[in-house]
């Protein structure tokens, strides 16, 4: 019987192109679920067969665990009865129990096969996986072999691949037969049936198409360094030039604009616009929003945000359709975009001047006209009137030194009485509300003007309440409230 174990498993081995410890682990698994059917369903056989001669030993044995959390008594055993059996034994290990080795001849082969067919199958559908995955290929082909609830399943070497419906091009009619590339965008160990999904509409799809198509990217030469796209109707990609002699825009269009051509028409005709990277964010941006011109920009780094201000002509190509063109931008860039016309810059521009000219007139005890100076000096705020170098307020010449002293004496005691008052209220407010991720001092003083002064009390306002005691943006808001009520559901 030794043998004949010993010879199944060479057969199996040379068919299947597997190692033998894959058909020795089969072959285990097959014999152990024929005894355990012999003994219990609910029961744990271990089967060990020797590599060299072929003989073969069965437990049975048991789980050791707490004795409240023993569910399954033919395979688990508490800790007090199995320390009656082994007393140095821990929770965790196991007991076991040699069986009567069953006749390998009796339950037969066909019994094993299944089981032993299976895990070769899954054993080489590994193998062809990670021999695939070896070889980095992001961007695959194949042919579609069958469409299932709309979704493709595309034959890619030895390997069935899926193609979800959700990222297939809109308006794509993919029929079978038919032959396309796509991007490997995850791969799905857990699945029954295709363990690679792929996809059409990902930007990297689009700029593997590129590394296909322009030899220079392949060469280093040239890098696509971002994309962003609205499949089958328009993208962006950006691209830099590692060697100056390069035109990146040129390279990538190609004579004639066969390079492009290309790339366009395995992505359903979908519009590409190729913008020069800029490692500086306000150029990027400008890149970004062609064919529009920007007139003026101005970046808010904390808020990770720019105002861009365009001309009347060029608003509406600057939004695009539908607002794709900003839409792509953003998304390219990384950047949020707020649009403007000239005309709404330049009110945005007087509502805070006038907010600032207030905030000065009243806090400093100042005219107007004094406000005036410093807004038009770049002042936007009290702590840089306060700490702001001496020599450099000294140079305004409306200003002799006694007003720059009083000034920013003034400035300091309005922050000093800020501070000591917001000190006060965080006296009333808890520590888990204050020790929030996303909270500061400024936000919590805030919270406790409105009566907020605990993590629950936060986690019960509404987002809208939030943004209208503090003023903070509805993201934020949004965050806040989530990590105070996470808490609720642990």
């Amino acid at each position: 019987m030794s043998r004949e174990i010993l010879l199944l498993v060479d057969a199996l081995a040379r068919e299947k192109n597997v190692s033998k410890d894959i058909v020795f682990a089969a072959l285990e698994l097959a014999l152990a679920s024929a005894t355990k059917k012999r003994i219990h369903d609910d029961a744990d056989v271990r089967v060990t067969i020797d590599r060299e001669t072929g003989d073969y030993e069965s437990f049975r044995r048991w789980e050791v665990l707490p004795d409240a959390e023993v569910e399954n008594d033919e395979a688990q055993m508490g800790l007090i009865d199995a320390r009656e059996e082994v007393s140095d034994i821990e929770v965790g290990e196991f007991i076991e129990e040699p069986l009567e080795p069953i006749d390998f001849g009796r339950i037969g082969a066909q019994a094993a096969k299944q089981v032993i067919l299976q895990k070769i199958r899954d054993a080489e559908r590994e193998q062809v996986l990670n021999d695939f995955l070896e070889r980095k290929e992001f961007l695959v082909s194949g042919t579609i072999k069958r469409m299932e609830r709309g979704n493709a399943i595309i034959e890619v070497g030895r390997l069935e691949a899926l193609l979800p419906r959700d990222q297939m091009i809109q308006k794509e009619n993919l029929r079978i037969g038919d032959r396309v590339k796509a991007y490997l965008l995850r791969i799905d160990r857990n699945a029954r049936g295709p363990q690679l999904i792929l996809s059409r509409t990902a930007p990297e799809f689009l700029m593997k198409l590129f590394e296909l198509e322009v030899p220079e990217i392949e060469d280093g030469l040239l890098e696509t360094k971002a994309c962003a796209r609205d499949p089958g109707l328009r993208a962006k990609i950006a691209v830099q030039a590692h060697d100056q002699r390069i035109d990146p825009i040129g390279t990538c269009v190609g004579l004639r604009g066969s390079r492009v051509t290309a790339v366009r028409n395995e992505i359903g005709g979908e519009q590409i616009d190729i913008i020069v990277w800029s490692p500086d964010p306000a150029q990027f941006v400008i890149a970004a929003l062609q064919p529009a011109e920007v007139s003026s920009i101005v970046v808010d780094e904390e808020t990770h945000a720019m105002d861009v201000v365009v001309d009347e002509n060029n608003l509406a190509i600057a939004i695009g359709r539908s607002g794709q063109n900003v839409k792509l931008a953003s998304e390219l860039t990384g950047w949020s975009i707020n649009l403007m016309s000239e005309e709404e810059s330049a009110q945005r521009a007087d509502v805070e001047r006038g907010g600032l000219r207030t905030l000065f007139m009243e806090r400093l005890d100042v005219d107007e006209e004094v406000a005036d100076i410093l807004i038009d000096e770049g002042f936007t705020s009290l702590e840089e009137i306060a700490y702001v170098p001496l020599s450099e307020m000294l140079e305004i010449e409306a200003f002799d030194e006694d007003t720059v002293n009083e000034l920013r004496n003034r400035a300091r005691n309005v922050l000093l009485t800020e501070a000591i008052v917001t000190e006060e209220k965080l006296e009333t407010v808890s520590e888990d509300l204050i020790g929030l991720d996303g909270m500061d001092k400024d936000l919590a003083a805030a919270l406790a003007s409105h009566g907020v002064r605990t993590r629950d009390e936060l986690a019960d306002l509404a987002t809208d309440e939030l943004v209208e005691m503090t003023g903070i943006d509805e993201s934020r808001a949004v965050a806040l409230i989530t990590v105070a009520r996470a808490h609720w559901f642990e």
